[in-house]
């Protein structure tokens, strides 16, 4: 079986004569994916993601406010800390720092990244980050105010080996998105190649980013498979070994869907 581990179901453009999020979950679950996580991005719609994961056994969530969206307003620690409490709340984030996209004096994005490692420490559940060209800042804060307490996940990672290997040695995963199937990815598959599979988590970040073949299509959790196809086919290995070791590798990350599921 295979687990999409970063997707945002709450934003699938699907429409209601095809079944909406249930129909699409049960596309997925015909491919073999047999749990999804939901990732929050920002305060404002959290309940929204809270309520998918509590109508689907299947699906899980995490809080947190993305680093691209300055005008949504952060959460607290103490916020944080109670949403974390919910059952199906099993990760923190996404969370992180992009200096591709956003320019300026960028300390908002490091103080509500800060906030989101604190929680991940106290509540123990995983962070997921967000990170793209802010390598030194994203592995100093991790570093600095995880107080190697702090685990989880590199989302849709595309940064360099290096990069990847010191996130490792922190206690983090690399997640690898429908990118690694792009024509224009041979630096990201060299660095998966590199990777241990032991290390590696799959998603789609639906709907964004559909892989290849299904370039032009709205992404959605089915299309996880074609990420641990490319994995496979990078590494020499099956896509049965693949789907073994993220699955394996999601639940020992995520204990708490471990002891849910």
């Amino acid at each position: 079986m295979f687990i999409d581990s970063h997707c945002h179901l709450d934003k699938l453009d699907v429409a209601s004569e095809e079944g909406g999020i249930q129909a699409a979950l049960q596309r997925a679950k015909d491919q073999q994916v047999s749990h999804v996580l939901c990732i929050g991005i920002d305060m404002e719609n959290i309940q929204n993601v809270l309520d998918i994961a509590e109508s689907h056994p299947n699906v899980f969530a995490t809080v947190g406010a993305h680093p691209l969206y300055q005008e949504n307003k952060p959460p607290s620690l103490d916020e944080l800390l109670l949403l974390a409490e919910h059952s199906k709340v099993i990760g923190i984030g996404e969370s992180g720092l992009d200096y591709f996209y956003c320019k300026g004096d960028l300390q908002w994005q490091r103080d509500r990244f800060v906030t989101h490692i604190q929680a991940a420490v106290k509540t123990d559940l995983p962070l997921i980050v967000h990170t793209r060209a802010a390598k030194l800042d994203t592995l100093d804060l991790l570093t600095e105010h995880g107080q190697g307490k702090v685990k989880g996940v590199l989302h849709c990672f595309t940064e360099d080996l290096d990069m990847a290997q010191q996130a490792i040695e922190l206690g983090f995963y690399i997640s690898i998105s429908g990118i690694v199937t792009f024509n224009s990815a041979d630096e990201l598959r060299n660095v998966v190649d590199k990777i241990p599979l032991e290390k590696l988590l799959i998603e789609t970040d639906a709907p964004w980013l559909t892989p290849v073949p299904n370039r032009g299509k709205s992404n959605e959790p089915k299309y996880v498979v074609d990420v641990a196809k490319k994995i496979a086919d990078i590494k020499g290995v099956s896509i049965e070994t693949v789907a073994q070791a993220t699955t394996n590798n999601f639940f020992t990350l995520f204990s708490k869907a471990k002891n849910s599921k």
